[in-house]
């Protein structure tokens, strides 16, 4: 398997943060981890330090300066991992919404060519949601409807966070010009992605919610990624 990253974002996960180290580490993937926090009062980092003497050479930290948004923790996380010439970069969030045992056959998926980006998707058969309110099923499920529709993306989870990316999409779809810093961001790198001719390829999973920690989303992280979709669209940039 090629040289491959995980990217981890981090606010407040102290509850999380040792368990899901230990269970992507226990996937054998001969893959490395950096986790990148927005300075979190909870001690998050700290615990990280705590694990690099266990895990050396494979677990690495890059710590901010605040809350500065999911979109800049992974920016930031994208560079890191192209200034050392890892081959693949996957991000997952630390809640374990994302399965840690669908790594391989992401990472798999882009290191073979199958794919150049890789997306773990709750909405292609076979993937799903576990215990969400209706409601919020019915949110998600009517916004990547909307994020289709005027993107022209074909992609049925266009919001996902949990996505593997050959470092050639990395290194050519402009991260500097990256606008959007909340879950618009999740939508404007997969479609400057697709307007760039990569092949993107869904895999299912199950999308469990959060059993511990607080959820970041919030009105005005929606509210970017549904006004986000017509600037990415219709501003004439891509």
């Amino acid at each position: 398997m090629n040289k491959a990253l995980i990217v981890i974002p981090t606010y407040n996960e102290i509850e999380n943060i040792e368990s899901i180290i230990r269970a992507v580490f226990s996937q054998h993937l001969k893959a490395d981890i950096l986790v990148v926090d927005d300075l979190s009062p909870d001690g998050t980092a700290d615990m990280v330090r705590s694990l690099q003497s266990e895990f050396p050479d494979q677990l690495h930290l890059l710590v901010g300066m605040g809350k500065a948004g999911l979109g800049k923790a992974y920016l930031k996380g994208f560079h890191w991992a192209l200034e050392r010439n890892y081959d693949t970069v996957t991000e997952m969030d630390a809640d374990f919404s994302h399965p840690p045992e669908k790594l391989r056959e992401m990472i798999e998926a882009v290191s073979s060519g199958r794919a150049d980006v890789s997306i773990g998707s709750r909405y292609v058969p076979g993937g799903g949601v576990v215990n969400w309110p209706l409601i919020r099923l019915f949110i998600s499920r009517s916004a990547s409807f909307y994020v289709r529709v005027i993107t022209g993306m074909g992609i049925k989870d266009p919001t996902a966070g949990f996505v593997c990316y050959h470092e050639k999409v990395l290194r050519n779809i402009g991260l500097d010009t990256i606008q959007f810093v909340g879950y618009g961001f999740q939508i404007e790198m997969k479609y400057k992605a697709y307007r760039k001719g990569y092949k993107l390829l869904e895999i299912p999973i199950l999308f469990p919610d959060r059993q511990k920690g607080q959820s970041k989303m919030n009105i005005l992280i929606i509210r970017e990624a549904l006004t986000g979709v017509f600037k990415l669209r219709f501003s004439g940039k891509y």
